[in-house]
């Protein structure tokens, strides 16, 4: 994709946020969210504990990236490793450390996002500028959308209005960063259509850590006589330099250098998705999508003299329907659907080594089924159950390897595996007048992706299929409620997630294992306080206890995961043309990645400031913000190198100033 595509803009004038108001959560009034039953007109309430982010609180708090908007949510941890574009950004939901990516559901619309390895989520594929509100369903979201789903799911949920409008943001700010955002959008009875383009780049605050985003995306839309006829579509491309972590030393003395001074990266895809929504009758509906998603990634390891090319596509048909049948006099609703997913990976890794070429494809194949039933004003229950199966292959190809000492065959490979799994949700839903308490019961389980297949023989170097990793499995427990007293909303929840052959990668054993059995529990809470009629907060606190139950590591922590995290937002709207807002967010301690064990003490936690105002003086808007305040050094992400006998760690970025001016269209 040329630089000329998109040239269209920066974080979509403010693209951040976190804010999730009461009032638009699925805690309230119970409330329904697409995300609860896969369908966004469900009349009936669905006991789970669903947080939204509106276009409204995107706009009001300061953050600059999609992985940013999510980093003040309770129970959500975000990892960037380079810079606040959110490249290479990881998300954990409840705990998981290393393996966070690996057990939260990213969809765009309903549609997955991850892949079937482990490569992060393409975050620049979705301008702000498009988002009409994220969904973020915490626990288990196995039944309804299947592997990976054990932490909870993110929904990115975009504007489908076509309501007639266009506008243009360019933004300036630190590090030479330079963006546009466009956006333009209509239509009539017959249909609508919208269109989104993004474009940023940045020199880095490390060195190295140079970058550029650039996407297209948007939806035609037809109206028909029982319903809808669309096409979803998207073509982005990242660039970045990677600098590598920073060891003790170099961390402490400088953390805006580059470890790897001349090591790059670039990623470009598509995605198009045509769909239908038909109302077959008063009282069944059918949504069926059919997507196709190409992506390619090539890294140029100029430190360790190699590249790396992956070549990723991916087919998936979701067809589900909708019946409202009553049972029994009561009012209830019944959802069915199949999906299925059919990927291919081919991957060429090159160095001194040798030429590696491998492939990898997995076919999956699932059903669902989901009844919500009310039996009164107060009382519903839902009931649901999913069976999932895997087929997984592998091929490593023959090469020659060379380890210096000339050219040493290394065999080709061949191997797969067929794994299956079932689920089922169990949850009641009491609802009073201003309050609620709902209780939940499930399964959840996640299959190894293809990268996790793929080992390694410490002693030769040679690649070796782990393909007795078994499926990841266990059963999650949740109490919960809600109270809107006034001004004042709050919500709590309580879970404990049990977790059999849990799937991670073992430093000890230089393979991805089954480890023994783990648990989660803990306690997140949200607080909506509208001060006065201007002025509003909101307080998010989340405790979680990670640790092992048995075996080796029993009673041991699991890495990478904060016991405790708190985060506070301010929003001040001084009137009709001016807001003002604040995030503080308080991260706690961490054990360092890999450190199963817990001898190697812990990472930093951190706490850190971000605020922003914005300006109206119509058709124009003029937005400020200032990230990191008091430039607080501090590593998201850290580990411990057995090689080197020393800790290393990735930088954050440090205090960041952006200014941005959009120009609204009549």
């Amino acid at each position: 994709m040329q630089r000329h595509l998109a040239r269209s803009a920066i974080a979509a004038a403010i693209l951040a946020a976190f804010n999730a108001q009461a009032a638009d959560t699925l805690a309230d009034h119970g409330t329904i969210v697409v995300t609860a039953t896969r369908f966004a007109d469900s009349a009936l309430p669905v006991a789970a504990p669903v947080s939204v982010i509106s276009a409204e609180d995107i706009r009001q708090s300061p953050a600059l990236g999609m992985p940013e908007i999510l980093k003040a949510q309770a129970g959500v941890d975000v990892r960037p490793f380079y810079g606040n574009m959110g490249i290479d950004s990881t998300v954990d939901i409840r705990g998981f450390g290393d393996t966070g990516g690996s057990n939260a559901v990213t969809l765009l619309d309903g549609q997955r996002l991850n892949s079937i390895g482990m490569e992060a989520v393409s975050w620049s594929a979705i301008p702000l500028e498009s988002v009409q509100r994220i969904e973020i369903l915490r626990g288990a979201g196995t039944v309804l959308y299947g592997d990976r789903a054990t932490g909870g799911v993110i929904n990115i949920i975009t504007d489908k209005s076509g309501q007639p409008r266009a506008s243009a943001t360019a933004t300036l700010g630190s590090n030479s960063y330079q963006g546009l955002d466009a956006q333009v959008a209509g239509g009539g009875e017959q249909g609508y259509f919208n269109l989104f383009a993004h474009y940023a780049e940045t020199d880095g605050w490390r060195k190295n850590s140079q970058a550029r985003q650039q996407a297209i995306s948007g939806r035609g839309s037809l109206t028909l006589t029982a319903g809808e006829a669309f096409v979803d579509y998207s073509l982005y491309e990242d660039k970045s330099g990677m600098p590598g972590s920073l060891l003790s030393a170099a961390y402490r003395s400088d953390p805006r250098q580059a470890r790897n001074p001349a090591d790059t990266q670039q990623r470009d895809g598509y995605r198009v998705r045509p769909g239908l929504k038909l109302n077959l009758s008063a009282n069944l509906t059918l949504e069926a999508e059919l997507a196709a998603d190409h992506e390619k990634y090539d890294a140029n390891n100029v430190s360790f003299a190699s590249t790396y090319r992956r070549e990723r596509d991916t087919v998936s048909l979701t067809p589900r329907l909708r019946w409202n049948h009553g049972l029994n006099g009561w009012n209830s609703e019944t959802v069915l659907g199949l999906d299925y997913y059919d990927g291919k990976v081919a991957t060429t890794s090159a160095s001194a080594f040798g030429v590696i070429p491998q492939t990898a494809k997995q076919t999956s194949t699932a059903y669902y089924v989901q009844n919500t039933t009310a039996f009164d004003r107060q009382w519903s229950m839902t009931l649901g159950a999913r069976r999932q199966r895997v087929d997984q292959r592998v091929v490593q190809q023959a090469y020659n390897a060379d380890y210096g000492f000339g050219p040493f065959p290394v065999p080709g490979l061949s191997d797969g595996a067929v794994r299956q799994r079932n689920a089922y949700d169990l949850a009641l839903n009491y609802q009073a007048g201003v309050w609620r308490v709902y209780g939940k019961t499930g399964t959840v389980f996640r299959f190894a992706n293809t990268d996790e297949l793929f080992g390694y023989d410490p002693f030769t170097g040679n690649p070796v299929f782990a393909g007795d990793i078994k499926p990841q499995h266990g059963r999650v427990h949740e109490v919960g409620g809600d109270i809107e007293l006034g001004s004042i909303k709050a919500r709590a929840s309580l879970f404990r997630l049990d977790l059999h052959d849990e799937i991670g990668y073992d430093g000890a054993a230089y393979a991805n294992i089954n480890f023994a059995p783990s648990r989660r529990q803990g306690l997140e809470t949200e607080l909506d306080w509208r001060l006065s009629e201007r002025l509003k907060t909101r307080i998010s606190y989340s405790i979680t206890d990670a640790r092992f139950r048995e075996g080796a590591y029993a009673d041991k922590e699991i890495p990478m995961v904060a016991r405790d995290k708190l985060a506070a937002q301010l929003t001040w709207q001084a009137g009709n043309d001016a807001s003002y807002s604040a995030v503080a967010t308080h991260q706690g301690d961490r054990r360092y990645s890999g450190d199963y064990a817990n001898t190697l003490g812990h990472l930093a936690g951190y706490t850190t400031l971000d605020v922003q105002g914005s300006w109206r003086f119509k058709p124009w808007t003029i937005t400020a913000k200032l990230l990191n305040v008091f430039d607080r050094r501090y590593a998201p992400y850290g580990g411990y190198s057995t090689f080197r006998n020393d800790y290393y760690y990735f930088p954050a970025d440090g205090r960041s100033l952006f200014v941005s001016a959009r120009y609204d269209f009549k």
